[in-house]
């Protein structure tokens, strides 16, 4: 257990609130950045800082502007955007808008770790009206979070939930990547939808489109479903992502619903007939069936002409960018306000229909990375379960920190494991032999069967070293290799589960004295080798 005591910001930081904006002629392309409200968002995806406005000395003392430095913390105080819970450390100095509350840690506090008990308990609770979301400095000042009382133990939190925060960043960014090979084979295989440079045939929509339905739309309440008997409305932003996402749904009353509604199931490809500018027209299709979420009247159902075209094709064609503005070109409405597409309108666009045969080609290639795109969401989501636990535990003082290492300490044995170089000429001249498995299926399905035969191969590995080093990366590596000639038809990759057996396989290795630790002069770092019987 870790001691904990609730202490008001005004005692970890110096709170305060930024500035009023210069004139839009009154930024430059040099100076210091300026971070506004709308900033936060595009910081967090990992926009730099210095992409932001810029404001120059001049400007700066003319406007008698305040640098805020390095490890600043800052939220949204007011606006929409104080209901949003974004919050984000300076990476560099800013200058701040008036809209954000900026915290400077004193040196009582951690600037991450307030980062992170911020994001476990956000400000927004502090908001009064949330139809005029504010927060006022006094209530930021006199708000309390845990706080460990030895200042060592908040720079161990920050940095074991800082460790799964970059694995949840590391698998977004794969999903990410993912996503972007997509379309890169879209335009590969199809070229730009919009020139038509393939010339495919052009057919309007309403041929490639039988029928659009849409749903009712009913008020209800942002929470999770508390029975199986509950039913929601899906929110706009259910598409947004490009990817169906059921959480994003409001719990209804039954005695609201006087029509009948249309449940979403799988294979529905929805479209997003009405949003802002940016995110109008967006579409995904459905992956199960949802007997408890239905259709909202912003959201349309396509049924699609499947002798012109395939979902998946009209999925990623809505997707590419240059498409997706000509459709959003049908919309009406202001450019700040809510777009709307009418159903009219839509079955007029243009819609190019390469062979149908060419394109369940792609629908093959998506189906084959959605696949992997899968391992990785269900990796990300456990993930996230564990960075929900490991902070709630944290910010109670459940946590046994005396087994955290300080940042850049580690022990012998993780040395020896993590600080090895990537190759070293033993490494690439030892041919490692892994014997075959008969059980392939199980091993790439379930994480226990894995570690029997990583096992296995571990003691296979061992024997085969000699005099070599032992090297995680070359087992790795091998193992790798090994699976994929195994079985060239799955693209499974192993990842840090894997590597965590492993390691733990090594420290348990050393304990019974089966590998051993030695000093290599010549590369000057301990190495790992195995005991010869």
């Amino acid at each position: 257990m870790t001691p904990m005591k609730q202490t008001p910001l005004s005692q970890l930081a110096i709170v305060s609130a930024g500035q009023a904006a210069p004139k839009d002629d009154e930024f430059s392309d040099h100076g210091i950045p300026f971070v506004r409200a709308g900033s936060l968002d595009s910081l967090l995806s990992g926009k730099s800082e210095s992409d932001l406005e810029l404001v120059s000395d001049e400007t700066a003392k003319l406007r008698k502007l305040k640098t805020y430095p390095k490890g600043t913390i800052l939220f949204a105080k007011s606006g929409m955007s104080a209901t949003k819970d974004r919050i984000y450390v300076l990476d560099n100095p800013a200058y701040v808008v008036s809209h954000l509350a900026t915290l400077i840690p004193n040196g009582s506090a951690h600037a991450d770790y307030l980062r992170l008990a911020l994001k476990r308990f956000p400000p927004s609770v502090l908001i009064k009206d949330p139809a005029y979301p504010a927060i006022s400095l006094g209530d930021i000042q006199s708000y309390e979070i845990p706080v460990p009382e030895q200042r060592d133990d908040q720079i161990r939190i920050a940095h074991l939930l800082g460790k799964v925060e970059e694995l949840i960043a590391q698998r977004k960014q794969y999903l990410q990547q993912l996503d972007n090979l997509l379309k890169s084979v879209f335009l590969e295989m199809f070229g730009d939808p919009v020139r038509n440079e393939k010339g495919w045939d052009i057919h309007p929509c309403e041929k490639a489109v039988f029928d659009i339905s849409s749903g009712t739309s009913y008020g209800g309440e942002d929470r999770a479903f508390a029975s199986p008997d509950e039913v929601g409305v899906l929110k706009i932003s259910a598409v947004t992502k490009g990817t169906f996402d059921p959480t994003e749904f409001k719990v209804v009353n039954p005695a609201q619903i006087t029509k009948a509604v249309r449940f979403v199931k799988r294979g529905d490809f929805l479209f997003s007939r009405a949003n802002t500018v940016e995110l109008v027209a967006a579409c995904c299709i459905v992956p199960h069936d949802y007997n408890q979420l239905f259709l909202p009247d912003k959201l349309w159902v396509l049924t699609l002409n499947t002798e012109f075209i395939n979902a998946q094709f009209f999925n990623y064609l809505l997707k590419n960018e240059r498409y997706r503005d000509v459709v959003r070109s049908l919309a009406s409405g202001g450019h700040d306000s809510m777009l709307n597409i009418s159903m009219k309108k839509f079955m007029t666009i243009d819609v190019p229909c390469p062979p149908v045969r060419i394109q369940k080609n792609f629908s093959a290639v998506v189906e084959k990375i959605d696949g992997i795109k899968s391992r990785y969401q269900q990796s990300l989501t456990d993930l996230e379960a564990l960075y929900g636990a490991l902070s709630q535990q944290a910010f109670k003082g459940e946590l046994d920190l005396s087994r955290v290492p300080m940042p850049g300490i580690q022990t012998e044995e993780e040395k020896s494991v993590a600080a090895e170089p990537l190759h070293t000429p033993a490494e690439q001249g030892l041919a490692i032999n892994l014997p075959d498995t008969d059980n392939l299926l199980a091993v790439l399905e379930s994480a226990e069967a894995r570690e029997g035969l990583i096992s296995q191969w571990l003691e296979a590995y061992c024997g085969q070293l000699g005099n070599a080093p032992f090297s995680v990366q070359h087992l790795m590596a091998a193992a790798q290799t090994r699976l994929a000639e195994l079985h060239p038809d799955n693209d499974f990759v192993l990842g840090a589960h894997d590597y965590e057996h492993i390691k733990a396989w090594v420290f348990e290795a050393l304990a019974a004295g089966t590998l051993s630790q030695a000093f290599d002069d010549a590369g000057n770092r301990i190495q790992l080798k195995a005991v010869q019987a």
